[in-house]
């Protein structure tokens, strides 16, 4: 199994959670964060230019079985990509069980 973490745009999310979907991935959690990064943010105000270091992103954590990896970070590359600097980033990794707390049963098929 494993666990995909992508940091995204805010304004992208509905358009990767449909490309999710998609693709059979029904299941997952986000958060709203704030980061740093090589973005650099500038808003103008009453004719006033001023720029913000923290940028505001949403945090998708994902749990897929093997198979279902390169499907589910392929959707989320083109549904989430501009083309622009600060897209976002997607990290991957290794879980070694996972268990369905109601029944206590293991294994893959608690993702289903």
């Amino acid at each position: 199994m494993k666990k995909i973490e992508a940091i995204i745009r805010k304004s992208k999310y509905s358009v990767v959670k449909e490309a999710l979907h998609e693709v059979g991935v029904n299941f997952f959690s986000y958060w709203d964060v704030t980061g740093l990064g090589n973005e650099k943010e500038g808003h103008v105000y009453r004719g006033v230019s001023y720029s913000t270091s923290d940028i505001q992103r949403r945090h998708l954590s994902i749990v897929v079985n093997d198979d279902f990896e390169e499907v589910t970070i392929k959707a989320i590359l083109e549904a989430a990509s501009t083309g622009e600097v600060g897209d976002g980033k997607i990290f991957v990794s290794d879980i070694n069980e996972v268990y369905r707390i109601r029944t206590g049963e293991k294994g893959g098929d608690t993702l289903k």
